[in-house]
């Protein structure tokens, strides 16, 4: 056993100032936590913050690697996230010719036999042309059955969300089939009205893409799918980098639905790098100051962020507590996976994925199942 002892140590009941947490290597699980006088075990003094693992649920590439260029751009990509604190990745597919889709599919599933991966979200095909935000228009498909069983079967089982306009024609049925797939239906890149979104979530949605990204904006008479969203009582993403979405719309979600709200990056292939041109999908995107967009466009491209980055901004730039911020990157991502008993808290008997921040919030070190990386 390893007593990990001198940090401020973030659990779902508050922060512990002096708390120590043992960890099982030979199990790579949390044995026990706490605060005050240290259990036996080889202690092993940190400091700054040690928080879970986060579990990045809308994430297409990172350190130069685009997830649909090749497996090893795939592996590369995860692999960058996991060094900023990514314990646990649900890797996003582009709308793409299908037999693509297919093909990529099947490289996240071998990384998720391995554990490297919690599976895929298929960011497409089934969206409104009218919202389609970086994605490539001519890929966009109307909702289809036949489709849809293609790509599952492509995905072994390793599909864990999907996206939907829920104003395209079959789009009810297609989220009920996803559903009874096991697949948790997010509502997205959509020109619905408040009554059609929510006609989503009443179909079984329980996930918001992007919120208030790619869909209509709000007004007193027309609330619009973001509104339709928190009033349904799903899960809401939020991309945090203080470009995507204005501070004041995250404290407002915070407040509302702090047990809902899901941080995401949506970054790309330019995360971790410098500016310059990049590839998502078969898209040209260029990053400026960190902003990428669409060239030619402009539209917003995916982001930068680390998960990490998000979290410092949560607390630093939004002003969250950085419980709230935990929760948001771990627990909260957890429980919309069905994951809550295995990992997303600092709390005995679930996986030792954690990260642990300095005193300005920045990457110290990263343990994934009881062992640093």
């Amino acid at each position: 056993m390893t007593v990990l002892t001198g940090a401020r140590v973030v659990t779902p009941s508050g922060v512990l100032d002096d708390g120590w947490v043992r960890v099982d290597a030979s199990t790579g699980r949390i044995d026990a936590v706490g605060s005050g006088a240290l259990p036996a075990g080889e202690r092993q003094p940190v400091s700054g913050w040690l928080l879970p693992g986060f579990i990045d649920v809308h994430v297409h590439g990172g350190g130069g690697h685009d997830f649909t260029a090749s497996a090893d751009d795939l592996a590369g990509g995860v692999a960058f996230h996991r060094r900023h604190g990514t314990t646990g990745t649900v890797v996003s597919l582009m709308a793409g010719p299908v037999d693509a889709m297919c093909e990529q599919l099947g490289w996240v599933t071998e990384l998720a036999r391995d554990g490297a991966v919690l599976g895929a979200h298929l960011e497409g095909p089934f969206l409104a042309p009218g919202r389609c935000g970086a994605q490539n228009p001519a890929h966009l498909l109307a909702p289809d059955l036949p489709m849809l069983g293609k790509l599952l079967d492509a995905g072994q089982g390793f599909v864990r969300t999907m996206t939907v306009a829920p104003e395209l024609d079959g789009a009810g049925a297609l989220i009920g089939e996803a559903i009874r797939a096991g697949v948790i239906a997010a509502i997205g890149h959509t020109t619905a009205t408040y009554e059609q979104a929510r006609a989503g979530f009443d179909a079984g949605a329980n996930l918001a893409t992007h919120l208030f990204n790619a869909m209509g904006p709000i007004s007193q008479r027309a609330p619009g799918p973001a509104i339709a969203a928190l009033d349904a009582g799903g899960y809401l993403e939020l991309i945090n980098d203080g470009v995507h979405v204005h501070e004041s719309l995250v404290r407002l979600v915070a407040r509302l639905a702090p047990d809902r709200l899901v941080l995401i990056t949506d970054s790309i292939s330019a995360a971790g790098m410098t500016d310059g041109h990049y590839r998502l999908g078969d898209r040209d995107v260029h990053v400026t100051g960190g902003r990428a967009q669409l060239e030619p466009g402009g539209a917003l491209a995916g982001s930068t962020l680390t998960m990490a980055a998000a979290v410092r901004h949560a607390v630093d730039g939004v002003g969250l507590p950085i419980e709230l911020a935990a929760a948001a990157a771990a627990t909260n991502p957890a429980a919309l996976l069905g994951l809550s008993g295995d990992r997303g808290a600092i709390a005995s008997g679930l996986r030792a994925d954690l990260v642990l921040l300095d005193d300005r919030l920045a990457v110290d070190k990263v343990m994934v199942a009881g062992s640093w990386i």
